[in-house]
């Protein structure tokens, strides 16, 4: 699947459904089960390789992983893999070879993290023909300074969120996924901005909502606040994936007891 077609469903009023994805078999399973967005996300260091965090996980690590879930997916599904810590900070020239890489392995786009100081960063690779997605509010790679806790609830920090995701549009990126902001700063933005967002933890006004896999699963030991277990009572796996499908595409999920 490629960008035109996914914003096609957003032109229809379809709200999409993104998953975390991290190897074929759960890739075959959700396409099977009507997910928009695949994510190989840098999560895969807590899910997968068992860290505290998505520092250490590597570029060559990332780029397996969505070689996988390509394969997996087989187009069927739009893939956005994410450019994990220390591959693109240091230059856009950095950021382009990791993108490149993860291109070549099969993404339609890369995701990264950071407002303002990414702007030179975005620009220099849409130009090259790499679509982006930024990420705003809950940084993970910015754990150390941050914390995990919820984002832009001061009037400053809202604004600065604002015109952080005015800037990333404006230097060409095509998506933009809000983590852990109230929900009424996500739906301004969502009104403000022309690409798609979408939210995790970001109330239900996104145009569209993404989950870690294993949370949906019941697997987490301690789940956020803003994820459900759609594996109880599902029987079946792919039923839990088609259960949080719905459940985003009805409205019915993310609910006032997963906002912020």
């Amino acid at each position: 699947m490629f960008l035109p077609q996914l914003l096609t469903r957003l032109e229809q009023g379809e709200k999409l459904a993104v998953l975390t994805c991290y190897d074929a078999s759960f890739a075959r399973l959700m396409a099977a089960n009507g997910v928009d967005i695949l994510l190989v996300g840098d999560s895969l260091g807590m899910t997968v390789q068992g860290h505290a965090t998505t520092l250490p996980v590597s570029l060559e690590q990332m780029v397996y992983h969505t070689e996988a879930v390509a394969r997996g997916a087989a187009g069927r599904c739009f893939l956005i893999g994410d450019l994990p810590f220390g591959s693109y900070q240091a230059s856009p020239e950095q950021a382009f070879h990791a993108s490149a890489r993860f291109m070549a392995a099969g993404a339609n786009m890369v995701k990264l993290e950071g407002g303002a100081v990414m702007v030179e960063t975005v620009r220099f690779l849409v130009d090259r023909g790499i679509p982006v997605c930024g990420h705003l509010g809950l940084l993970p790679q910015s754990v150390n300074t941050t914390g995990y806790r919820a984002q832009a609830r001061e009037a400053a920090q809202a604004e600065q969120l604002l015109r952080d995701a005015a800037a990333l549009q404006d230097a060409g990126a095509q998506m933009l996924v809000m983590e852990s902001i109230p929900s009424a700063l996500a739906e301004t933005v969502t009104r403000q901005l022309a690409i798609p967002t979408i939210g995790i933890g970001a109330g239900p006004a996104c145009d569209g909502q993404v989950l870690v896999l294993h949370d949906i699963l019941g697997l987490t030991e301690k789940p956020p606040r803003f994820s459900r277990n759609f594996m109880d009572g599902a029987g079946s796996l792919g039923n839990a994936v088609q259960g949080f499908v719905t459940a985003v595409k009805t409205g019915s999920f993310p609910g006032p007891e997963h906002g912020f």
